[in-house]
């Protein structure tokens, strides 16, 4: 049985013609699951690959990263080296220290005071004149019985702890999906890397038969000026997907403080997490109770009323207890009395001292006026904090539920994009299809194969952004999606 059929002359070549019978009778063949009657068929008309194409390119690069670090432990080392992180938790304990600061006004102060002094004196009834040195020592207190105002700074104070503590929390959750984002982000890199490598493999061999069929004279020269265009085609995407991923990876590292970082990628087949809760509404409810955003515009507006409370205290009395001793010595004596000799005098006091504002030019009244304009502020702005939460979170519900249906629909596409390639590929082999349906064959299925991983990583990172928007992402949420990655090698 021949091989091949006869040599064609090269104009007939370079227009063969196919009969649409022929074309509508091999898809309906290919259709109808006849690939064996095609198989037992006359000797194929031109050369073409015989094996179908691989069903994925990803498995290759994945077995060689299974001993890469997951997402919890990248996040471990973000800890201890990102920049942003560490300044937020100083400034969570600058926070702290301010708030001991106003812890102040409600404790006695207690103060010491020494001096000495020489004085020179002339008395006109007295002949000459006098040197008087004298020295002192002064111990004194006060503590506080009655000052409004110092009770409602160290309640602000509080307030300040707490909104450190919510920037704090939201601090943490940024870290957690910046390292996330830099995560996927890499794997990403790396599976467009795989994809176009295994694309170029592909065309590559494509171009082969091509340049072959057309030496025997069963394809045109566009045959193979068409793969070959693809293949540099291929190349450049190549050289992109390799500068792509080493930038990529610059950003991981910058964040974890490391050279080199490899992420471990996720297991295949892979089964995507189901969304729960499934309701947009629940997740909204969640986040209005504590997201951290949220609870800073609150207790921005406790901070703005407490102020107004503090400026309306001007206009109220304060008491304090005070309590001192001084001892004064003058070692010659003094001029009067007339007391030749050294001497020191000892005196104590204690008592309880009021102090009452009548009039300031208005400045109490005029800063109640601008207190209570803060505290509108400070109430639009909850306003304005609380629309925007509620919009991030359903953005982010929907996001990831229409990722999720992406994800399927990929799915299937990916299934009939490999069956679309085996039937172009087995038309080409028939003379019903040419290289160029091929070749667009192969990079439906690359892309579908490429959108597909996007698509996934996608869908993961936007769970733990839902969980941000709703304030309740943890550590918890990073190991589950370790729970997706391959297993570390055994040791």
């Amino acid at each position: 049985m021949p091989l091949l059929r006869p040599l064609a002359p090269v104009a007939s070549a370079l227009t063969r013609p196919y009969a649409w019978p022929l074309r509508h009778m091999a898809l309906l063949l290919c259709a109808a699951g006849m690939g064996s009657a095609l198989a037992q068929a006359p000797a194929p008309a031109v050369l073409a690959p015989a094996p179908a194409a691989p069903q994925s390119a990803l498995p290759s690069l994945t077995a060689s990263a299974a001993s890469g670090q997951n997402l919890s432990e990248l996040v471990a080392k973000a800890r201890g080296y990102d920049a942003q992180w560490q300044a937020q938790q100083a400034d969570a304990q600058a926070a702290a220290s301010r708030a001991e600061q106003a812890r102040s006004g409600l404790l006695p102060s207690v103060g010491l005071q020494a001096g000495a002094n020489t004085s020179h004196v002339e008395v006109s009834v007295l002949p000459g004149s006098f040197r008087s040195p004298q020295q002192n020592l002064q111990l004194s207190a006060q503590q506080p019985l009655y000052r409004p105002a110092n009770k409602i700074a160290y309640d602000q104070g509080q307030r300040g702890v707490d909104v450190a503590r919510a920037q704090l929390d939201s601090g943490e959750q940024n870290l957690l999906v910046r390292v996330a984002q830099a995560y996927f982000d890499v794997l990403g890199a790396q599976d467009s890397l795989a994809v176009v490598k295994a694309q170029k493999a592909a065309i590559a061999q494509q171009l082969e038969f091509a340049k072959r069929n057309f030496e025997v004279g069963t394809a045109t020269i566009t045959d193979s000026r068409e793969a070959q265009a693809r293949f540099d085609l291929a190349g450049a995407q190549e050289i992109a997907a390799e500068n792509d991923l080493r930038v990529k990876r610059l950003v991981l590292d910058q964040i974890v403080g490391a050279v080199g970082t490899v992420p471990r990628p996720l297991a295949q087949p892979l089964q995507l997490p189901a969304l729960m809760p499934s309701d947009a509404q629940a997740w909204v409810d969640t986040a209005l109770q504590g997201q951290p955003q949220l609870r800073q515009a609150r207790l921005a507006l406790d901070i703005a009323q407490l102020e107004t409370k503090k400026a309306e205290a001007g206009h109220k009395p304060t008491v304090d207890l005070q309590a001192g001793y001084v001892v004064n010595r003058y070692p010659n004596g003094s001029v009067t009395p007339q007391i030749g000799t050294s001497y020191r005098t000892n005196a104590a006091s204690v008592g309880v001292v009021m102090n009452l504002p009548l009039f300031a030019g208005f400045a109490v009244q005029n800063r109640i006026k601008e207190t209570l304009a803060l505290e509108d502020k400070a109430r639009a702005q909850l306003d304005d904090a609380q629309r925007n939460v509620e919009q991030s979170t359903r953005t982010a519900f929907f996001g990831v539920q229409s990722g999720q249906a992406q994800v399927k629909a990929l799915e299937a596409a990916l299934a009939s994009s490999q069956s679309a390639l085996d039937a172009n590929k087995l038309g080409y082999e028939v003379g019903v299809r040419i290289n160029i349906d091929v070749l667009n064959a192969q990079s439906q299925l690359y892309q579908t194969q490429r959108d597909l991983a996007l698509a996934r990583y996608q869908v993961l990172l936007g769970q733990l952004k839902l969980r941000q928007a709703a304030g309740t992402l943890s550590d918890d949420d990073l190991r589950a999606i370790d729970a997706l990655t391959l297993r570390a090698p055994a040791p």
